[in-house]
């Protein structure tokens, strides 16, 4: 029953939202677990991938480089639409390869200090979602995932364009939350 759920969700936000522009990993497969140094609001902290999905779906969104444009353009997006994704009960952490000292000040100015972003500096989990940039393997290609407390990942969407990616997550997330 719970998988026929997460699938019924993943189809109704299939028919709304546009296609990924490339394959991460597949909807309905269950999201790798990870463990990362982040900062949120330049206190550094481990997060913890299985303990955010004990109080709710995660939105995990990878992005190439802090203080790039599209990757400010997609926190600021993100930090505006913190306050939905917390009415939905759902965790945001971005990921890059960017150091904590350098992540911790994105979190402060461009995140906004209203989640979290986290340190992948040897690219062992963007590797492991299937989000490396082809162009420039050091950098993660901004992929956004909705991943439910089960760890099954219900959306996915792959685009060096940010301006969907909440908007995307949010949908999925909405059509998730409905169907349950």
């Amino acid at each position: 029953m719970m998988i026929r759920r997460y699938l019924t969700a993943a189809a109704v936000a299939a028919m709304i939202l546009p296609l990924p522009a490339l394959a991460a990993l597949s909807i309905g497969t269950k999201a790798p677990d990870f463990t990362l140094q982040a900062s949120q609001g330049g206190n550094a902290f481990t997060f913890s991938l299985a303990d955010a999905l004990k109080k709710g779906p995660v939105v995990l969104y990878f992005y190439p480089a802090a203080f790039t444009t599209g990757c400010t353009i997609e926190a600021h997006e993100f930090a505006d639409a913190i306050d939905q994704y917390k009415a939905l009960g759902a965790t945001v952490i971005g990921v890059s390869h960017d150091p904590l000292d350098k992540l911790q000040k994105f979190s402060v100015s461009e995140c906004r200090s209203k989640f979290a972003v986290a340190a992948d500096t040897n690219g062992t989990v963007m590797k492991a979602y299937d989000s490396v940039l082809a162009q420039h393997p050091q950098y993660a290609n901004r992929t956004s995932y909705v991943i439910v407390p089960d760890g099954t990942i219900i959306y996915t969407y792959t685009s060096l364009d940010p301006s969907l990616h909440v908007q995307n997550t949010l949908t999925a997330l909405k059509a998730w939350t409905a169907d349950r």
